[in-house]
């Protein structure tokens, strides 16, 4: 059984990534191009972190789950016709959104409580 005092490496993970999009966003305000990041970019940010170095998480199944419940918003990067014949799919480039950032405030609220 889990140790009561032991963070979750799913949400610890969940977080990073909000972290990480909201780093990005902050960073190059003013420019919507580079508010965003691919997940090879997340992988690189996070190869480091805890849960992900301990191959407890997925960073591409925890993004999947921030992208189902809309704290990020996902877009496609790229255009298939400018591939010619290949139909190549474009990658997804992903952004924090509203509900991310306030999951992201109320999260780092509840952490900075002393119990």
């Amino acid at each position: 059984m889990p140790s009561r005092d032991a963070p979750d490496p799913v949400r610890a993970t969940l977080v990073a990534i909000l972290q990480q999009l909201n780093r990005a966003e902050s960073q190059n305000e003013g420019k919507p191009r580079e508010q965003v990041l691919e997940l090879a970019d997340l992988e690189r940010l996070l190869a480091k972190f805890w849960a992900v170095e301990q191959d407890l998480v997925k960073i591409p199944l925890a993004l999947g789950l921030l992208v189902r419940n809309r704290l990020v918003e996902a877009e496609a990067a790229g255009n298939y016709a400018a591939a010619g014949h290949s139909r190549a799919a474009p990658r997804a480039r992903y952004r924090i959104s509203s509900a991310g950032k306030q999951f992201l405030v109320e999260a780092q609220e509840k952490s900075d409580r002393i119990a």
